[in-house]
């Protein structure tokens, strides 16, 4: 089993990282403010603005470890990798299936049924644990919709009638995720999502959430071998991880909707932490942001038990995990691509 690894979060806008020996150097106005080995990272995240030198990220491209560039807001702008790793006869099996509708069909699926599945635990988790402070009956008409969805999902046939389903799961879904916020309601309204930009604190720290966790799965893809820009789910788009957007959806309740709630619940950020800039999106200053990438780094650390390898693992590995159960699956040694359901 892989071990989890440490990703370097530069949050800092006017860090600058260099390579010195096998040391990451993180500068900031001309001072060394942290130095770290490489061969201890998995990967690097910038969000900063003076960038990165080329030896550092050559250094990162021969050992395999990852490095985004992101915008402050979140935004991805690039990655920075080496040689394509992985088996090629296991890439061409998946650029076959990804030609074959029955076969996009069966992976979406599983995809889907874990996304609804999760996003509905997500509800009755709230309703279970605090019915004297949430709208107990919307949430509960809420949960009984996703499940009649997870039944129309397991009859579909073809991948339009799926991602319509799926729309129509997420709407409902975003419907009642406000009746989650249990604390600091005036500063965390939340009513619809919205994103590019997104139009609330809430909405704000979802995005900046959401890519975070497409960096990890896509990280994880590419460990394993496969292609992450070549989905089954969503339709290929230059510049687009397909494929890790597909794995996302099912993650995406958990690792993001709910660590989202929590900070706002516990009241870890608060929203003279958010900016509304003349664009009129909203963003986070650098001390939430720093606030919220803690909070995700503390929470891959967590152990849980994978519903289906039953072992006890961090939850940081479940998308590396995922990612070797789809290339098991697209080697042909799985029936099917067995989707993670949160317990």
């Amino acid at each position: 089993m892989k071990k989890i690894g440490n990703v370097l979060y530069v949050t800092t806008p006017e860090a600058y990282l260099s390579l010195d020996g096998e040391n990451v150097v993180v500068k900031k106005e001309s001072a060394i403010s942290m130095r770290l080995p490489l061969h201890n990272l998995d990967g690097i995240v910038c969000f900063n603005y003076p960038g990165v030198s080329p030896a550092l990220m050559g250094a990162c491209a021969e050992r395999h470890v990852g490095m985004a560039f992101l915008k402050p807001s979140g935004r991805f702008l690039a990655r920075v990798t080496g040689r394509v790793q992985g088996n090629l006869l296991l890439r061409k099996r998946q650029y076959e299936l990804a030609t074959k509708d029955d076969a996009c069909v069966a992976i979406a699926t599983s995809c889907l049924l874990g996304k609804v599945a999760n996003s509905r635990k997500v509800i009755d988790r709230a309703v279970r644990d605090h019915a004297m402070l949430v709208d107990v009956p919307a949430l509960q008409a809420a949960s009984a919709s996703l499940k009649e969805t997870l039944a129309s999902i397991q009859q579909c046939t073809d991948l339009d009638t799926l991602r319509g389903l799926e729309g129509n799961a997420a709407k409902r879904y975003f419907e009642v995720i406000g009746e989650l916020i249990l604390h600091q309601r005036e500063d965390f309204t939340f009513t619809e999502r919205s994103r590019r930009p997104p139009q609330d604190p809430m909405n704000a720290l979802l995005s900046f959430l959401y890519t975070l966790l497409t960096y990890e799965v896509t990280s994880a893809l590419e460990t394993v071998g496969v292609d992450p820009y070549v989905g089954f789910l969503h339709a290929d788009r230059p510049g687009r991880p397909s494929l890790a957007l597909d794995m996302m959806e099912e993650l995406r309740p958990v690792f993001a909707d709910r660590l989202a709630l929590t900070l706002v619940n516990r009241k870890q950020i608060a929203g003279k932490g958010f900016v509304r800039k003349e664009s009129g999106g909203v963003l986070m200053d650098d001390e939430t942001r720093k606030a919220v990438v803690t909070a995700w780094q503390e929470r891959k650390r967590d152990q849980i038990i994978h519903p289906y390898l039953k072992e006890r693992i961090p939850f940081g590995l479940v998308p590396h995990v995922q990612a070797t159960l789809l290339a098991r699956y697209l080697r042909g040694d799985l029936d099917a691509y067995p989707p993670f359901f949160w317990n």
